[in-house]
């Protein structure tokens, strides 16, 4: 063998390796981003069936909200005695995402799309708008971090 052909294929090798690890690394980023969509849809389920005891089991203690209106909740006790002390008739909401990016390094999600908030037994959305939120992956699990919700004209 020459000594071309002794580079060409370690280059090969070099690049099936690499080929493998990426492919690794992108299944595990689809794992995590199935993940995540499991808690959001759960955490949607909690909210529509005004489980709020359920729905902070998918938050960081030190959850950072700012709602629609503009006002910053910090901790998931706060934001629970905000849910109970909303005036008027009680509401839910739905966050639909559209995109989830992982980052395997930090153990860290971004997670945008929107949002829109129903009275109790309507199908009909009163209000709505964009949002954002921070993952974090504690004990294995996928957590929100943190929430940014703007309500928009519909």
């Amino acid at each position: 063998m020459t000594n071309y052909s002794h580079i060409l294929i370690g280059l090969l090798c070099f690049g099936i390796a690499l080929s493998y690890s990426r492919s690794g690394l992108a299944q595990s980023q689809e794992k995590d981003i199935a993940a995540i969509m499991a808690q959001r849809e759960a955490s949607n389920q909690a909210l529509r069936a005004f489980d709020e005891e359920l729905n902070a089991t998918f938050l960081t203690d030190d959850v950072l909200i700012t709602t629609g209106a503009g006002t910053l909740i910090s901790g998931k006790e706060a934001l629970m005695g905000y849910i109970q002390e909303i005036p008027g008739p009680r509401m839910y909401w739905v966050r639909t995402p559209d995109e989830i990016i992982v980052n395997p390094e930090t153990q860290l999600a971004w997670e945008s799309g929107t949002w829109k908030g129903y009275f109790e037994d309507s199908d009909d959305p009163v209000v709505g708008g964009n949002y954002a939120a921070q993952w974090t992956k504690k004990s294995g699990t996928w957590l929100i971090q943190s929430q940014l919700f703007v309500t928009l004209p519909k």
